[in-house]
């Protein structure tokens, strides 16, 4: 009854074109898209948070349509009780299957409990990236989001590296976190691309996204650009 509740809002918030414009963007789901913009969902999400129609909805996974899963993922990111929120973080993730609402799950909770989110992220990080691609990826991109300023560690940088993988979108975020890593950790990042501790792929990526980047400079771009492989 709540999904049938929340779908007949969807539909009334649905934007045929947009939709079709997000099947192209999209290609990874499997899901049916209804095509509801996002600050449309987040206003729902705000409207619906911590209402017995939304806990209900959250408890019905899977889902049938991308929407529904970038509502719920938005739902989760309002959630003010961090072991709530993980719990429902941890009960969506193995239902994820695009980027998207991979990257539009980040609960503003976790900003203020990073010393309990850390060994999440590693347990996010280790899992299967072939069987749990969205999981792997969503540990990289919490790691980069809460732990690249001031409760950055060298050792952070490490754990990405290990990580191996031929999934697409797990290469593009490990590309993306080193992107990041080196325009806010420059001397701690920049080895991991001197010494070409990345497949080549994620490697030249990595330089790509850092030479398109605003946050760097221009002498360290033309380095960067002589480490290509």
């Amino acid at each position: 009854m709540a999904n049938d509740l929340i779908q007949d809002k969807l539909f009334a918030l649905q934007d045929k074109d947009y939709g079709e414009f997000q099947k192209k963007l999209i290609p990874d789901t499997k899901t049916e898209i209804i095509g509801v913009r996002t600050p449309a969902l987040r206003a729902l999400a705000k409207e619906l948070k911590g209402t017995p129609e939304a806990d209900a909805f959250l408890d019905a996974l899977p889902h049938r349509y991308f929407d529904e899963y970038q509502l719920h993922a938005f739902i989760i990111s309002l959630d003010k009780d961090y072991s709530r929120c993980l719990q429902k973080v941890d009960a969506l993730l193995p239902y994820i299957d695009n980027w998207a609402t991979c990257d539009q799950l980040s609960p503003k909770v976790f900003a203020k409990h990073k010393e309990e989110l850390l060994p999440e992220i590693r347990r996010w990080m280790a899992a299967d990236p072939e069987k749990r691609t969205y999981t792997v990826r969503f540990g990289i991109g919490m790691l980069m989001q809460h732990f690249l300023d001031d409760a950055f560690d060298s050792q952070y940088p490490e754990w990405v590296a290990e990580i191996r993988s031929e999934q697409y979108y797990i290469k593009m975020m490990i590309a993306w976190y080193f992107a990041t890593a080196l325009a806010k950790q420059w001397d701690a990042c920049v080895p991991y691309i001197e010494q070409r501790r990345l497949d080549r792929w994620t490697h030249n990526k990595a330089i790509q996204k850092s030479v398109e980047s605003y946050r760097i400079t221009a002498d360290q771009k033309t380095y960067l650009k002589t480490l290509k492989y």
